[in-house]
């Protein structure tokens, strides 16, 4: 099949100079809008409140107090910007979409810590039983195959390095990342902040990574925190950063959400930076948020998280995030997290078809900024008439997609066998093998840890940049 063109034939008429003019300034509106409502920080838990959550004993329901919020300012600057959105075309659809989103979360920012909260979530970002286009499979689907199938490594010894894990303190986690960031993305690189009162081991802003003073991270952990937060979520934000004729590609509201995260995860994978640890624990949040909506509330979340990770620390920051916003007392949680999963599957379907199209100017375009799959006609629209400008920053694996394009046109072969019949097969060869003995030790010489620490190395330098 031979390639398509790079992008879309457009008429000449598809956006005259009034109409850009026009959606131009409904986007900056749109940019003004979205910025009071910072839903990640209005949720948010001070430190206190784990405090005396642990001070008394683990045994009481977190208070916590929101702060107030009217959406009517924010409705008032949205219906200026729906005012200037006229026509049916791609781009249009794409503002208007994102009317909606801002509105919607602003909502939901107002009724923080109620029932209506959790609706207004689901709107937004769905919830674990939401459909992956119409493929009668679900986030909660996902979430219990890799429940199934990575619960059975738990505690198992699975030989990745013969030095054992290496064990790094924020200080000289920020050190290394720093180098890292700077050689990816030279003066614009984001500061490395070292904080003591942060709920999450790491958090990721356009221009800086915080890092907790108390945390201690895993060589595996920088590799994950530079492919995701970094080449992903710090790079869409720069790239989304320099789209004026349509700021608002520098937003990251809530309709951005699925992809945005889908990709990060994709990226973790893709770079070989992923483990199972970290796989079920996105799968985690998913069954949680399945009991929080059936009833379960903090207590039995944060037991359940107790009983998975064996860290009463890490027990309370999951239970957090799926209560947060909503109710402690259960049945109202927040799904943001279920769209990890899902994002990753929308993601890895798209990036399959992109290949098979011969579209890898829609691949390279996700970086952009911040912006859905669904919102890719808008973008390619935007840059035929020369209002989107190339991606600056991107990932090692999406500048040079050698391997990627390598990996997807094998794995879509795959998905034409007959998997339950390779699955016979292969149980009853393995049922009749001895039973698994211990690993040697690697030959004298060899270093044992090369492997674990590719992700971390190839991101090290600009010769080493593919992944």
């Amino acid at each position: 099949m031979a390639p398509k063109d790079p992008l879309p034939d457009l008429t000449p008429d598809k956006l005259s100079g009034e109409s850009m003019a026009r959606l131009t300034q409904a986007a900056t509106l749109l940019r003004k809008a979205e910025r009071p409502v910072r839903v990640l920080r209005a949720v948010a838990w001070g430190p206190e409140v784990a405090e005396r959550f642990f001070a008394a004993g683990e045994q009481e329901l977190p208070q916590v107090t929101y702060p107030k919020m009217s959406a009517a300012p924010v409705h008032e600057v949205l219906k200026a910007a729906r005012a200037l959105i006229d026509g049916d075309g791609p781009v249009q659809a794409w503002l208007r979409r994102i009317a909606d989103v801002i509105a919607i979360s602003a909502d939901m920012l107002q009724a923080l810590g109620t029932k209506e909260f959790h609706q207004l979530s689901l709107r937004l970002y769905g919830s674990p039983d939401t459909n992956l286009l119409d493929c009668e499979v679900t986030p909660l689907d996902l979430a219990r195959q890799l429940d199934q199938v990575l619960s059975g490594f738990a505690g198992v010894e699975l030989n990745l390095s013969a030095k054992g894990e290496i064990k790094i303190n924020a200080v000289d986690l920020g050190a290394r990342m720093g180098g890292i960031l700077q050689r990816h993305f030279g003066a614009s690189a984001p500061k490395i902040e070292i904080v003591d009162h942060l709920s999450a081991n790491a958090l990721a802003g356009a221009h800086y990574i915080r890092l907790r003073r108390d945390a201690v991270f895993s060589d595996r952990d920088l590799a994950q925190l530079v492919q995701h937060e970094a080449f992903v979520h710090i790079a869409t934000s720069l790239n989304g950063g320099a789209q004026s004729a349509f700021p608002i590609l520098g937003a990251g509201h809530a309709g951005t959400t699925r992809t945005q995260e889908g990709l990060a995860v994709f990226a973790e994978i893709i770079s070989g930076a992923m483990d199972p640890s970290r796989l079920l624990r996105l799968a985690d949040r998913v069954l949680a948020i399945k009991m929080a909506q059936e009833g379960a509330n903090f207590l039995e979340l944060y037991r359940y998280f107790c009983d998975r990770t064996k860290d009463k620390a890490a027990a309370f920051e999951n239970a957090r995030r799926v209560v947060r916003g909503g109710m402690v007392e259960g049945g109202a949680p927040f799904t943001k997290d279920s769209v990890y999963l899902e994002g990753l599957v929308r993601v890895h379907n798209f990036l399959r078809i992109a290949v098979q199209e011969a579209r890898v100017d829609t691949i390279r375009l996700l970086f952009a900024g911040k912006m859905d799959i669904e919102d890719m006609p808008a973008i390619t629209t935007l840059a035929a008439n020369g209002l989107c400008v190339f991606p600056r920053f991107l990932p090692p694996w999406a500048r040079d997609l050698r391997f990627m394009l390598s990996y997807i046109a094998y794995s879509a072969f795959l998905n034409r066998m007959n998997l339950e019949k390779v699955r016979v097969h292969y149980k009853d060869m393995l049922s009749r093998c001895a039973p698994p003995v211990g690993e040697r030790a690697a030959p004298q010489g060899a270093d044992p840890t090369s492997d674990h620490g590719a992700a971390v190395d190839q991101t090290a330098s600009p010769a080493a940049e593919r992944s």
